[in-house]
């Protein structure tokens, strides 16, 4: 591939709105995919599926990505916490699955499960409320 030929495929990809693209040619290969902090998308706070709105003092742990919510490693197995449990930093909450990654949800603060905001199964949004934690 010729710079020239690298030139004109970034201008494509700037005048278009594909976030990501891949070419190769020979054992050449370029991958270009956009900044995800350059987009931004004000959504709708989503109304919690079930539960108890959050008290002032509690900390909401939100979805980081668009995907599916999990709330066990796997079907029939126990969930990972439960309304009630006590949790610490790094300690993980539930799955969300993107584009068949499976992506760990983990605590960042010590505190009790006040509520379970988003029922198994269900798909979520970028920053839609997962649980409310009471910390200690």
């Amino acid at each position: 591939m010729t710079n020239q030929e690298i030139k004109e495929l970034l201008q494509i990809f700037k005048e278009s709105d594909v976030a990501e693209m891949e070419v190769q040619r020979g054992e050449n290969r370029l991958r270009l995919r956009r900044a995800v902090a350059a987009q931004e998308y004000v959504l709708p706070a989503p109304a919690p599926a079930r539960g108890p709105v959050p008290e002032a003092n509690h900390i909401l742990v939100k979805s980081p990505i668009v995907g599916t919510y999990y709330d066990a490693p796997a079907p029939g197995a126990a969930a990972f916490i439960k309304v009630g449990d006590s949790v610490e930093p790094g300690q993980v909450l539930c799955i969300i699955e993107s584009m068949k990654l499976m992506n760990e949800i983990e605590a960042e603060v010590a505190g009790v499960v006040a509520a379970k905001l988003v029922e198994n199964g269900r798909p979520v949004e970028y920053g839609e409320a997962l649980f409310s934690i009471r910390p200690r």
